[in-house]
């Protein structure tokens, strides 16, 4: 029996206009890109793999399942300029095939660099999904699959509003120099976590690793007419899902949505590919009586399932990007390093300033500090750092695909214009007088 759990990634951030040090005003975002570019992937990925998505849901009576994290940014732009995107996946959460995963809402770094700030995303994205789609996440994944023993204790201490834990467990990298000889088709638990709470008195908390090697299949290599597997047809992968049993039991297929219409366009195939996977999944291990043993079930399906076989003990930082499979995508260089480290260091002021502002009462200087805090919260979003990785080869390629600008160095210099106007935000906030309102 093989169980075959996809996990899709939902990221659009809020990309920065060209902000030079003659700028002074705080209007930091393109929104016309940002609009252009909501648009264009809803229209190549979103709309018609979600439609996709739910009709072989409904086809297959409720044996396909799938699940998604989507971050509040993402989430934002969807509402204002695509609703018809949220009214599908709302479809999808109505079949209850569908399960949403926790993350931090804008999709930064913060458990690196403030747990306070963390906690607050993962609060707002838990009400988001709450508001939207009717669930409260119970599983959960950091930004780019980042992860580590410490943020495994942390986020298995969540607590809900009833002090029950948030969280049965957590999904990330299944890294080869982790793993040694074992195999990530199998549920792991990190070192000395245990999950208290209705349902799952005594149990591990579950951490569930991406197989990269058929992952990658899908989210990178499947237009490649250079791999030895092109072109890939539904019924092949379905025998390499197939194979797993006997050396684990859980498929994890974890990628970024967009591999469906954007990063693989539609003339590769990638939606028929998609369309016929179930179905091919479901055959390759049918019985004389029609009955199938493969199915598909979401992470939170895993955990109550399948318990774990051994300990992924991970004390530095792991990810899901580029080939060191770290952070090097995001502080690998000098200027990642330092624009990390300015924007954090101005959290302290930008909610100092916000609570005297919430203090005061004054409705101006209320509404100033509340854009204020969310124009940070904004940069905190780790893809302005990944616009500044200097790689080369093909990891740089990668890098350069998603960047808006010419260069790392234009990314961080546009970065640090805008993050100089925040400091001079904090400055005018902070110095207005009780009752007034500063000019933000």
């Amino acid at each position: 029996m093989a169980s075959v759990c996809f996990y899709f990634q939902v990221h659009q951030p809020y990309r920065l206009r060209r902000y030079s040090v003659f700028d002074a005003d705080p209007f930091y975002f393109d929104n016309l890109k940002n609009q252009t570019i909501a648009n264009k992937v809803a229209d190549k990925c979103y709309r018609p793999a979600t439609a996709l998505i739910l009709d072989l849901v409904k086809r297959h009576k409720g044996n396909f399942r799938v699940s998604y994290a989507i971050t509040g940014v993402c989430l934002d732009q969807l509402q204002a300029w695509c609703p018809d995107v949220i009214d599908l996946f709302k479809q999808l959460a109505d079949t209850g095939c569908c399960e949403f995963i926790g993350e931090t809402y804008y999709h930064s770094l913060s458990f690196i660099y403030s747990r306070d700030e963390f906690n607050r995303q993962v609060d707002m994205h838990t009400k988001k999904i709450q508001d939207l789609f009717g669930q409260t996440p119970t599983f959960f994944r950091n930004t780019e699959l980042i992860y580590n023993n410490e943020l495994a204790q942390h986020v298995s201490q969540m607590k809900d509003a009833s002090g029950n834990p948030r969280f049965h467990g957590i999904i990330c990298e299944g890294a080869d120099h982790k793993l040694g000889s074992r195999s990530p088709n199998y549920i792991y638990s990190p070192p000395h976590h245990m999950v208290s709470g209705p349902g799952r008195e005594g149990r591990p908390f579950s951490v569930l690793l991406k197989n990269y090697r058929l992952s990658d299949d899908i989210a990178f290599r499947f237009s490649n007419r250079g791999w030895a597997e092109w072109p890939l047809s539904a019924e092949r992968f379905a025998q390499w899902v197939h194979q797993i049993n006997g050396d684990g039991y859980l498929c994890n297929l974890f990628m970024d949505y967009e591999t469906f219409g954007e990063h693989q366009w539609a003339d590769t195939g990638i939606f028929q590919f998609l369309e016929k996977l179930p179905e091919a999944v479901f055959d390759v291990a049918k019985k004389p009586d029609g009955t199938t043993e493969n199915h598909f079930i979401t992470p939170s399906m895993a955990a109550k399932q399948f318990q774990p076989v051994d300990v992924y003990d991970v004390h530095d930082y792991i990810s899901w990007a580029d080939t060191e499979r770290d952070l090097t995508a995001w502080r690998g260089n000098a200027m990642q390093t330092n624009a990390l480290d300015d924007t954090y260091r101005l959290e302290a002021a930008i909610k100092r300033a916000h609570a005297a502002a919430e203090k005061s009462g004054n409705r101006a200087a209320m509404a100033q500090s509340e854009y204020l805090l969310e124009d940070w919260r904004k940069l905190t979003t780790s893809d302005h750092f990944y616009y500044m990785c200097t790689k080369y080869w093909a990891d740089g390629d990668v890098h350069k695909y998603f960047s808006p600008y010419d260069s790392p160095y234009d990314a961080y210099i546009n970065f640090m214009n805008t993050l100089d106007n925040v400091r001079t935000r904090i400055a005018g906030l902070s110095s207005a007088a009780p009752g007034q309102a500063a000019r933000v």
